[in-house]
């Protein structure tokens, strides 16, 4: 976990410090980025392990550098945690549906931020030691590899989707609970609302194609995946 490197992307410099002291006392590397210019010349030359976005920049929205990052073969499964002021729902949901792995809303505890950033790598970097690949219909998907095919073609899953079908794969044909869901993704530092799992979900389907139809919704119920 220690030496891994974040990128932060606020243009106040108070919070820019903040977050930067914690992040540092907890063993992390830091960059910091008061404008998404800045941001991108330093993604030419290297590529974080973690990005904590600030929504609102001087020069372009923190929605369309996660829509760049996110569109990018590159940054494609870069863990994004974003910083928002807006304290609506709507709001936060729209994060995600651009596939933000998390958000933090401002204000916020230093501590909690850094627990998140945790949270995230885990996700991000935990693999099942029992099954290095599942197969299921036409989805093959590469436990090592952080890869997903779909009748030979790979799409490009965000760290939360990817767990999520991981997770679905593995209990094939069995309900999984949105309390479930957010328990394989997050263990006991669940901060995110059950309605994250439904756009997660919903990002999942729409990546997959013809084989979303696999992953059913149990009205009241949950998720279950079936060929």
């Amino acid at each position: 976990m220690t030496n891994q490197l974040i990128a932060v992307v606020d243009d106040e410099t108070d919070i820019l410090e903040l977050v930067s002291i914690h992040l540092k006392r907890s063993g992390f590397r830091v960059r910091e980025f008061a404008d998404a210019e800045s941001f991108y010349k330093f993604l030419a030359r290297e590529v974080p392990d973690l990005v904590i976005l600030d929504l609102m920049l001087p020069d372009i929205d923190g929605l369309q550098i996660c829509k760049y990052l996110r569109g990018h073969e590159r940054f494609s499964s870069l863990p994004i945690i974003m910083l928002t002021a807006k304290t609506e729902e709507v709001d936060k949901i729209i994060g995600l549906e651009l596939g933000a792995d998390d958000y933090v809303t401002k204000p916020f505890s230093p501590r909690e931020l850094v627990a998140r950033v945790r949270a995230v790598l885990r996700r991000h970097d935990k693999h099942d030691a029992e099954a290095r690949q599942i197969v299921i219909g036409d989805i093959v998907m590469d436990i090592d590899r952080h890869e997903v095919k779909v009748k030979g073609e790979v799409v490009k899953l965000t760290p939360s989707e990817f767990k999520i079908l991981h997770l679905l794969a593995m209990k094939q044909g069995r309900i999984q609970t949105r309390e479930q869901i957010l328990g394989f993704l997050w263990g006991d530092e669940k901060f995110v609302i059950d309605r994250t799992v439904d756009v997660h979900i919903r990002h999942l389907r729409e990546k997959l194609g013809d084989a979303s139809h696999m992953i059913k919704n149990v009205r009241g119920a949950g998720y279950r995946m079936e060929e």
